[in-house]
């Protein structure tokens, strides 16, 4: 799937007008089991791969610029 090739490669998707945000941490990147970073406002919580997928599905997030981090996570 792209979007997981997307993720392992720093890409951040995500909705300025919610404040939603997913992304998988450098950190993380080239782990067997890595976690992704799911941000709904000032909230961070860490999430499985498989709920990043759904929750980009889900909340239909699209390829961002983070406010912080800026066009990716690496």
């Amino acid at each position: 799937m792209i979007t997981i090739s997307e993720l392992k490669s720093g890409v951040i998707f995500g909705d300025h007008s919610t404040g939603e945000y997913v992304y998988m941490p450098a950190s993380e990147i080239g782990l067997e089991n890595p976690l992704c970073v799911y941000e709904n406002g000032s909230q961070r919580t860490d999430v499985e791969l498989a709920e990043a997928l759904r929750l980009i599905c889900v909340r239909a997030l699209r390829q961002v610029r983070h406010p912080v981090l800026g066009n990716s996570s690496c």
